[in-house]
């Protein structure tokens, strides 16, 4: 589409391959990392950036000056120190008594980082474990960026795939094999999921290296749509592309390129 026309929006580029606009962007700006004489660009309206951060600044202003120095503490979100992690200590000049000090009471046990569903303290009811990683048939529990709750089940797994592929009229190169992924993305909570469900669903293979989706969607096997409103579930199937003698051992689901606690795995067996 590119060579036809020389220049696109990305955003349009994104509507006539069915893709989500964010997906596109980072293909594009990969294909122009590798040596492809592809140029990706932004355009704006500078009186409104002007504007924007104008607003940004008188803001930033009603706040007050940020903290400064080794334990500056950020303004909002959960309160993360900046620097060591120790605090400066000076002895202190002995004061009197008039009673006797009192046991001080022993603070409740915690597991977990900070901010995490492993935050709990002892005298708290802690949460039910959550499993991220099953096999074909299994259905996973993940939070999304937005905070919606999923409920993601790896309903078929097709390997190979060559007939599904070329039946919709696509032509594998020679050593190449097709492999398609059926998942469904049930929404439980009150939040709308607003992403493309399998933007980030990836093979893993025998040796470590993970195996993108191929920007196809086959007419007997339609892909996913972008979200999931709350209390919906939605199916969709993605396609992949690999040489023929590639392992796959695991299909593997997150909500951001990089693997988190929100990560999804599940094990093909041979």
């Amino acid at each position: 589409m590119l060579a036809d026309s020389g220049r696109a929006a990305v955003h349009e580029i994104a509507q006539r391959l069915g893709m989500d606009p964010r997906e596109a962007a980072m293909r594009l700006i990969t294909l122009s990392g590798s040596g492809l004489p592809l140029l990706v660009g932004v355009e704006c309206d500078p009186n409104g950036i002007r504007r924007a951060l104008a607003n940004a600044a008188a803001y930033g202003n009603y706040l007050g000056p940020p903290a400064s120095g080794s334990y500056a503490v950020h303004q909002s979100g959960p309160h993360h120190v900046s620097g060591p992690h120790q605090v400066p200590y000076a002895p202190q000049a002995p004061t009197s008594q008039p009673f006797p000090a009192q046991p001080q009471a022993q603070p409740q046990a915690t597991w977990g980082p900070p901010q995490s569903a492993g935050w709990v303290r002892a005298d708290q009811p802690q949460p039910r474990p959550v499993s991220r990683t099953g096999k074909i048939g299994s259905a996973l529990e993940a939070d999304s960026l937005e905070g919606a709750h999923l409920s993601i089940q790896l309903v078929e797994f097709v390997d190979p795939a060559d007939f599904l592929f070329t039946a919709a009229g696509y032509k594998l190169a020679e050593g190449e094999r097709a492999v398609v992924v059926h998942t469904e993305v049930t929404n439980t909570s009150q939040v709308p999921y607003t992403s493309l469900p399998d933007m980030y669903l990836v093979l893993v293979t025998k040796t470590g290296e993970t195996v993108t989706k191929a920007p196809v969607s086959l007419s007997s096997r339609p892909a996913h749509k972008l979200g999931v409103q709350p209390g919906e579930t939605a199916g969709g199937h993605t396609v992949f592309v690999l040489p023929d003698t590639t392992e796959v051992i695991q299909v593997r689901w997150s909500v951001r390129p990089e693997v988190d606690l929100n990560t999804l795995v599940w094990t093909v067996e041979d």
